[in-house]
């Protein structure tokens, strides 16, 4: 079973910035794809960014120049700095990654985190 544990929420004013952690634990053989995804209250939940364990990188377009995604694959870690903060940036945060775990190999969420963005 793996494990992700969000950190780095909470209320920031628009122009701001946020970084945001996701750490994975428990039995880990090798993991994939890293992700973040956003929910904001009525709407379906949507990928912001996702990093490949090589490193390639992709955004949505509308955080495109101000987020950015990273990981340490040494910590089973990955990050998401949110610059230039917009209130519609508002939602709970989840970390998503794509793991082999001891019995198989599917995706895993962590419990959310929430973002929200004053104008």
């Amino acid at each position: 079973q793996v494990q992700l544990v969000e950190s780095g929420g909470g209320l920031v004013q628009a122009g701001g910035s946020l970084r945001l952690f996701c750490a994975a634990s428990g039995s880990i053989f090798s993991i994939f794809h890293m992700a973040w995804f956003r929910q904001a209250p009525g709407k379906q939940r949507e990928l912001v960014a996702s990093i490949t364990s090589g490193g390639t990188m992709d955004y949505a377009d509308s955080v495109k120049g101000r987020f950015t995604i990273s990981r340490d694959n040494a910590k089973n870690t990955v990050y998401l700095q949110m610059n230039s903060l917009k209130p519609e940036d508002t939602a709970v945060y989840y970390c998503n990654c794509n793991a082999q775990g001891q019995l198989s190999r599917r995706d895993y969420w962590g419990q959310g985190t929430q973002v929200t963005v004053s104008s």
